[in-house]
């Protein structure tokens, strides 16, 4: 019998979904509890356990969505991390990338924000290797030493290491990395960018090794007590973890590259999306993603959700985007998404004889006054309860209390502003969905995509109450509300693949690969290249202990990939980065299937000239090249059974609630 659990931890509500062979679906929803997530989590799960009558021991799948690694960032509460880098560059981090917008630009006062590692606790060594890999200056060892000892004295947890051009040579970043292992206590992290992401941009690589050690210890602390408590309760399948471009992970993987976990929670509801698309034959969407704290939007266009390569934690910006210089760059493949800071719980104020909504939230704890948890400030769950949106008896054991939502909103809102209560109800629903509006038109109309052909997908707790006005707006007319919506995140975490993306800079301009005198040995390069890539994403899920396998070891198949490793059966994407010359930024272009040829280069530069095209509207063919080579190796979850929800009676039963035209009876 094969038994999966999902969980997702979120800002204000935990989601469980158990699945069997069947295909039936048991869910659960439980506050989260923020200072021991895990204590929430379990609460959920010995629930659905409880009413789908199964036992611990018969669970053989734990997938696991978890908004941990972005919380530490966020409010930086991860371990003392030492910085080592090239000498000449240990202002780097300090000097960083920042940039002022929205209010900031007007901030007499504006101070730059602390470096993520002090100064104090940054170090330079002597050596130099150029932009072709080659070495310029051998690295200082003895200076090595000295940089370790000082290190070691700090007493620092993780240590992070970016050298100049390790991603072309990383042979010093090594040998730095076992010098200043060598004089740390045995099993503290020493993370070095070039198995991090070793792509060129050494800001952006620095920034990222450094957040993988700075979170890689609290995640790999989290994971271990988590598995232990499972395994308290009877639960002895291995833990997987959702990551940022919608596979998962190994547990150990996830501990060991923490900053792949960032965007963990959200992918989980593209994933559900598209799969939700796909069982039905719809293959564009808009996913709409609302909880208690936040709103989210994800594209999937043809069945696909959509990748990044560089994202901002913590950034500002306006209308759900996030401005480059205003958080902390992480350079991996993440799924595309728009946030605002509007959900369920965000709290409604007026302020100046304005009203505002969000990004303040109740959260779990106290909640939304209608809660009866202590809560005495209105949030838009309280007007959605006010307009009868929502059933005041409540979901999962939550009963709503109508007349403390009024409350809130009377004091709070109508009296300030005066208006009557259903009024300020009516307004603060209306201003939380324009700001959810700002999210999808982030990844529609701002990228050049009509919306109108998409179908809406209602995912979190709130979307729902919110959807069919939203579609309105974009003028999309298909909206699709799946059973279970409140949890579809972790439903979307049932079947989804485990999957290993690796990628390296690889330079090159495209007329080099595909004219007739200079290709072949600039296509040999970038054979061997992917081909390598590819054997180290496959060792990687090799090593996961439910593929039955310890070792990647073996022969070679025909592509110079292990053909016996326990990744029978994987899928192998590979793509490149194209840019113009010149330029800084790349889009991510998937190669065709076979052998590198000139014609596949020349297929992939026509669709980067396309796509180049469709983003900004101006028709260029000037000179292109190869950034980044990259391979992503996932292993299907396998085709899932059609969902069977267990039925919940629900005798007829009609209320007033607030429409357009009126109060109606529903």
């Amino acid at each position: 019998m094969c038994v999966t659990l999902a969980t997702d931890v979120g800002g204000t509500f935990t989601d469980v979904v158990l699945t069997g062979p069947d295909g039936r679906v048991v869910v659960a929803k439980t506050l989260t509890t923020p200072d021991d997530p895990a204590e929430g989590l379990l609460r959920g799960v010995r629930r659905v356990l409880a009413d789908a009558a199964v036992a611990p021991r018969e669970v053989t799948r734990f997938v696991h969505a978890t908004t941990l690694a972005t919380n530490v960032i966020l409010e930086r509460t991860g371990v003392p991390v030492a910085f080592v880098t090239t000498e000449g560059f240990r202002s780097m981090l300090a000097l960083g990338r920042r940039a002022r917008v929205e209010e900031d630009r007007y901030d007499r006062y504006y101070r730059q924000p602390e470096p993520p590692v002090p100064l104090s606790h940054t170090f330079t060594v002597p050596g130099r290797i150029d932009a072709s890999g080659a070495v310029l200056t051998p690295l200082d060892e003895a200076a090595a030493a000295d940089v370790a000892g000082r290190v070691a004295a700090l007493g620092v947890a993780a240590v992070a290491i970016c050298l100049l051009h390790s991603y072309l040579n990383p042979v010093h970043e090594r040998r730095l990395a076992e010098i200043v292992a060598a004089r740390l206590p045995d099993g503290t992290p020493v993370v070095a960018s070039c198995d991090v992401w070793p792509e060129m941009g050494e800001y952006e690589r620095a920034t990222t090794t450094l957040m993988s050690a700075y979170v890689g210890p609290v995640m790999a602390a989290y994971l271990r007590g988590l598995q232990e408590r499972l395994r308290g309760c009877g639960i002895v399948a291995p833990v997987r973890v959702m990551e940022s471009a919608g596979g998962v992970l190994p547990a150990r993987l996830a501990a060991d590259r923490a900053v792949h976990t960032i965007e963990s929670g959200p992918a989980a509801g593209v994933v559900a999306a598209a799969r939700l698309g796909a069982r039905r034959g719809i293959a564009d969407l808009v996913c709409f993603d609302m909880g208690g704290t936040t709103a989210k939007a994800g594209l999937v266009r043809g069945g696909r959700p959509g990748v990044t390569h560089e994202f901002q934690v913590g950034g500002k910006g306006s209308h759900g985007g996030r401005r480059p210089g205003t958080g902390v760059p992480i350079k991996i493949p993440a799924i595309d998404l728009a946030e605002v800071g509007s959900g369920g719980g965000s709290i409604a104020w007026a302020d100046a004889g304005t009203l505002r909504v969000g990004p303040r939230s109740a959260g779990a704890d106290p909640g939304p006054a209608c809660y009866g948890r202590g809560g005495t400030l209105p949030t838009v769950t309280d007007a959605d309860l006010v307009l009868g949106y929502l059933d005041p008896a409540g979901f999962g054991g939550f009963r709503l209390d109508a007349a403390l939502a009024r409350a809130a909103i009377e004091e709070h809102v109508a009296r300030p502003l005066g208006v009557d209560v259903t009024g300020a109800a009516a307004a603060i629903h209306d201003i939380a969905g324009a700001q959810m509006g700002d999210a999808v038109h982030v990844v529609t109309v701002r990228r050049g995509i009509d919306p109108r052909g998409f179908t809406l997908v209602a995912l979190g707790g709130a979307a729902p109450t919110h959807a069919a006005g939203l579609a309105a707006r974009f003028g999309i007319g298909r909206v699709l509300v799946p059973p279970n919506a409140g949890v579809g995140s972790a439903a979307g975490l049932l079947h989804a693949d485990l999957a290993v993306e690796r990628a390296r800079t690889f330079l090159a301009p495209v007329a080099r690969l595909t004219s007739c005198s200079g290709s072949r040995e600039a296509l040999g390069d970038l054979t061997a290249l992917l081909a390598e890539l590819e054997r180290s994403a496959r060792a990687d899920l090799a090593a996961d202990d439910t593929n039955g396998t310890d070792s990647a070891d073996g022969p070679d198949g025909p592509d110079g990939t292990d053909g016996t490793d326990g990744t029978d059966g994987a899928v192998v994407v590979r793509s490149v980065g194209i840019r113009f010359v010149g330029q800084a930024h790349a889009f991510t272009v998937e190669l065709s299937a076979g052998p590198v040829t000139p014609e596949t280069v020349q297929r992939a530069a026509e669709e980067f000239y396309k796509r180049y095209h469709e983003s900004y509207g101006i028709d260029l063919r000037d000179p292109a090249e190869l950034t980044t080579a990259r391979v992503r190796v996932t292993l299907p979850g396998g085709d899932p059974p059609a969902p069977r929800p267990v039925p919940v009676p629900s005798p007829p039963a009609s209320r007033r609630v607030r429409l357009p035209g009126g109060w109606t009876d529903v």
